[in-house]
């Protein structure tokens, strides 16, 4: 009986289990997950909605792969709740989510969607323009996240039914402005709302929209074109007291910073997280913030704010993010400090006020702050010593603190007790490094930036400690030492390496490993040597300006394919160039300049197609112009200093529309020049000298209309980007991410450029250069009359060459030319009057020329030295020391330029000035002498003025006392 009983319980006991499993178990998935043990099928009116819904993206190119799981005839592919992205209720069957944000969808959207009644979750990614009006017929929708590149702007007015809507992310298409949101306000139940990215440009009432959403909670507009607020309508408001969190950030637009400031008055009692980075918000900040007592996270970072640092900030007791960096504001670093420690020493976490220059004075010990994790004060104007206390912070997980004027040395004690810094920065500093051999910190840091700190000169061996390390920089840091063995092993999960400028020796001979992630690697200004091998060349690489030698067969390694930048620059390395170009077909900059390569230039190095910058300069490269023709994104390349011949092609002027540097320099290039160099819309310098060409100069140089624009400030550099693997993103609170990500780098450009008859090296100024140089070579014909239209030209030579006519009489419209060689040719004439004009004129050489008359006067011609006019027979005046003859001074002149030209004085001779010396000297003493040696005349003379002086004073007192009696 017990037996039976017992048995009956066990039964009882696995029939409750299985109860238990199909009412419960369902129901505690995840709520992003679909069970496997759901056995409730989908309603089959939804089921066909979702074919629809496919039939409608398959059929005009979407992801079929994405929706391969939908329909089928197998049991599993027909029942909807299986389907990928498709998620119901455990209880009804009804499809309550649909995620398809993982990929691009194209095609339609079809009605049926509205058959998905009960749909609570909506996420999609959807190449379309138009917004589907069925969406605002989903009213129990709660989540909706939507991207739509391709979006017109037009919202369905329907939107406003989804008043169960409480998390609304959209993002559109930057270019299209929406036309209005006057759909939001009846989102009642809204918490969050995103609309990032998408163009409100037109939409001046924002403020007052979302002062309508009564529990809002999480704002963000970032990259949203926002306009400036209209000040009238943030009056008599009924806002919201419930909004948290504000990302308004990179609208440069919105540069009404009061009204920005007043309409975030409303929110004083719950804002807890202030976005407003890169808004250009100028003027001081105003004092609304102290006003916000739960404030926690204040971003205006990247703004123009100016002025001193409010004294509001000292209420701000919840404080524990403010990042004020890339602004001007001004004070002493130790008032900021006292601020913010009347109230926030215990909260606050981060501070970074790096790139604000007028915040000056020493550093304070900071351990009042016993739960700051970052410290930036970069690119500010700290002076004095790094206090030894900074070492007793046990929370701090960043230091930055590069580019000041901090000095002095840094021993252990500064870092006795920061177990847990990550990323250490005191990069451009007076610093000095003075620790133990042997010492052993205390921390792992991930981000190494030590640059133009003195480490040396023996090799820093702490390194070695650190297991973590993504990002080192310590160039420029006295190290004179061989590369330790250690060193390559150490740093195979770095991302960014840069041991630059140097005297760092050894060889990379034996090295043969791998990197996890592709780093940057930056050893130039070195002593390194020996042979370069492949396995350090990844996505970027700069070897320059060491001593390596031997072939470059390296290049052949398949593992290099991903090279985006490299520089083998100034070292020895020789031998002709490898003929496999092909699979660096990835490579964007490439600079092999100061070698002794040979030979000819191989024909697989016309498919480098993302090629932008190309110097090959400086070597012993022969042979005809490099086939280059399918190299189309090139904007500069660099031949100089070769031996290549033969004629310039003419292909040259229009395989490269953005061609903005051509330096064919010191070749033996010959034939005439092309006109479709004439083409090259783009070209800022273009130098043809010291070659063999002949024929004239191409009249139809005015085409070049880069160089007729003047220069602008903006573009002082002439840049690449080219890609760069970070790998993982440094770790912050113990998190690390090992996704890797990709950015841009940034290549500011540098050439040799011929300057007032010197190489000069140009880098952060190269964008300000317009420079032509066709001296050297063998033309011959006039000067183009058009070459005067290009009024930006910085720089002109066409010297030494068999050029014959008049110099242009108009070349004074050349305002921003500083340089000016036409010397050692055939030019006849008088020398333009319009050189008065060009008032920058630096350097002038007309120097062995068939130039005669005058060297015009009153301008700075008379400046330059003699030698720069030397040479021409017929020329006279100064600066030369041969005087114009009376046949040259009373000689008809040629007109340069009629009805324009002021006419020379005919009096202006020797005897003129004799005549005005003398007048002045009878004159003057005349006068002055008969008052010194009379007195009587004198005393005469003072009181006659005395009394005019009366007379005129009493006249002007009652003509103003007569107009203002008829005023009055």
């Amino acid at each position: 009986m017990e037996g039976r009983c017992l048995k009956q319980l066990v039964y009882a006991y696995m029939l409750l289990l299985l109860l238990l499993h199909i009412k419960i178990g369902p129901s505690m998935s995840l709520e992003f997950n679909n069970s496997d043990g759901n056995y409730v099928r989908c309603i089959e009116r939804e089921r066909q909605a979702l074919l629809a819904l496919k039939r409608g993206f398959t059929g005009h190119g979407g992801d079929e792969e994405l929706l391969s799981s939908w329909g089928g005839r197998e049991a599993q592919k027909q029942d909807c709740c299986r389907w990928q992205g498709v998620y119901c209720d455990s209880k009804t069957g009804h499809v309550t989510q649909l995620h398809l944000g993982d990929q691009y969808l194209r095609g339609t959207i079809s009605p049926k969607l509205i058959e998905l009644q009960h749909l609570e979750v909506l996420e999609l990614v959807f190449r379309g323009s138009k917004f589907p009006t069925s969406i605002g017929s989903l009213t129990y929708l709660r989540y909706l996240d939507l991207f739509f590149p391709e979006f017109d702007g037009k919202f369905p007015y329907q939107l406003g039914n989804l008043t169960h809507l409480q998390y609304f992310k959209f993002m559109g298409n930057r270019g299209s402005r929406i036309e209005d949101l006057n759909w939001l306000p009846y989102l009642s139940s809204l918490k969050y709302l995103d609309l990032s990215y998408s163009n409100l440009s037109s939409i001046f009432d924002w403020p007052e929209t979302i002062n309508k959403l009564p529990n809002l909670r999480n704002l963000s507009l970032s990259y949203c074109s926002l306009p400036p607020p209209v000040f009238s309508t943030l009056s008599h408001i009924n806002s919201s007291k419930s909004l948290a969190s504000v990302d308004l950030s990179y609208n440069i637009d919105l540069t009404a910073t009061t009204s920005v400031f007043k309409w975030l008055c409303n929110y004083n009692t719950s804002l807890v997280d202030i976005n407003l980075v890169n808004n250009e918000l100028s003027g001081s900040i105003p004092d609304v913030f102290g006003n916000m007592s739960s404030l926690a996270h204040l971003d205006l970072s990247y703004n123009i704010l100016e002025g001193a640092f409010p004294l509001s900030f000292s209420k701000l007791c919840s404080l524990r993010y403010l990042a004020l960096a890339a602004n001007n504001l001004s004070g002493r670093y130790y008032d900021i400090f006292q601020i913010l420690s009347n109230c926030a020493q215990s909260s606050l976490e981060i501070l970074d006020l790096q790139g604000n220059y007028h915040i000056v004075g020493w550093l304070p010990n900071h351990t009042t702050f016993p739960y700051l994790k970052r410290l930036s004060l970069s690119g500010t104007g700290l002076i004095g010593r790094v206090p030894e206390s900074i070492g007793q912070m046990s929370k701090l997980e960043w230091i930055e603190m590069a580019n000041t004027s901090l000095e002095g040395i840094i021993s252990e004690t500064h870092f006795s007790q920061l177990s847990r810094l990550i990323a250490l920065d005191l990069s451009d500093n007076s610093l000095s490094f003075n620790v133990h051999s042997d010492w052993v910190p205390p921390f792992q840091l991930e981000k190494i930036a030590l640059r133009s700190c003195t480490m040396g000169p023996s090799f820093p061996q702490w390194l070695q400690t650190q297991k973590k390390v993504l990002d080192i920089d310590i160039s420029d840091a006295g190290i004179s030492d061989n590369l330790p063995s250690w060193f390559w092993e150490w740093s195979h999960k770095a991302t960014s390496m840069d041991l630059s400028r140097n005297q760092i020796k050894g060889t990379l001979e034996h090295l043969r490993f791998e990197f996890v992630y592709n780093p940057e690697l930056n050893l130039s200004w070195n002593l390194l040597e020996g042979p370069i091998v492949s396995s350090i060349l990844f996505l970027n690489a700069d070897l320059s300006n060491n001593r390596f030698s031997g072939p470059a067969s390296f290049l052949c390694d398949p593992s290099v394919s991903n090279l985006t930048f490299l520089d083998l620059s100034s070292n020895n390395l020789s031998g002709e160039l490898p003929d496999c170009w092909t699979h660096l077909e990835n490579l964007i900059i490439l600079d092999l300049s100061n070698n002794t390569f040979s030979g000819t230039i191989p024909i697989t190095m016309g498919n480098l197609v993302s090629i932008e910058s190309l110097k090959l300069d400086s070597n012993k490269f022969v042979g005809g112009f490099p086939s280059l023709e399918n190299c189309t994104n090139l904007r500069a390349l660099g031949l100089e200093n070769n031996k290549f011949s033969g004629p310039i092609p003419k292909w040259l002027g229009v395989r490269f529309p953005d061609l903005v540097i051509l330096i064919l320099r010191s070749n033996l290039f010959n034939g005439s020049i092309p006109s479709q160099l004439c083409h090259l819309t783009s070209i800022q310098i273009l130098d043809l000298s010291i070659n063999n060409i002949s024929g004239s100069i191409p009249k139809c140089l005015n085409n070049l209309t880069a160089m007729a624009k003047g220069g602008d400030l903006i573009d002082l550099t002439i840049s690449y980007e080219y890609k760069l693997n970070n790998g993982p993103s440094l770790s912050y609170d113990g998190e690390n991410n090992e996704y890797l990500f990709y950015v841009a780098r940034i290549y500011d450009d540098e050439m040799t450029i011929t300057w007032k008859g010197t190489l000069s090296r140009y880098g952060s100024t190269l964008g300000l250069v317009k420079s032509i140089d066709i001296s050297s070579n063998k033309l011959t014909g006039e000067i183009p009359s058009e070459i005067t239209r290009l009024v930006g030209l910085v720089s002109l030579n066409l010297s030494r060459n068999y050029l014959t006519g008049q110099i242009a009489h108009d070349i004074g419209k050349l305002q921003s030319l500083d340089s000016l060689d036409l010397s050692r040719n055939l030019l006849h004439g008088s020398i333009p009057t319009s050189l008065f004009q060009i008032y920058g004129l630096g350097y002038l050489d007309l120097s062995y020329n068939n130039l005669s008359g005058k060297i015009p006067m009153g301008s700075q011609l008379q400046n330059y030295d003699a030698s720069y006019f030397a040479g021409n027979p017929q020329l006279c005046g100064l600066p030369l020391e041969r005087s114009c003859s009376l046949d040259t001074e009373s000689s008809p002149r040629q007109v340069e330029n009629p009805g324009t030209e002021e006419e020379e004085d005919g009096l202006s001779t020797q005897g003129f000035y004799i005549s005005v010396g003398l007048g002045f000297f009878v004159g003057f003493w005349g006068v002055c002498g008969s008052l010194i040696i009379n007195k009587s005349w004198r005393y005469a003379y003072y009181k006659f003025f005395n009394l005019l002086n009366d007379q005129l004073y009493l006249r002007i007192t009652l003509i103003m006392r007569q107009l203002k009696n008829r005023l009055a």
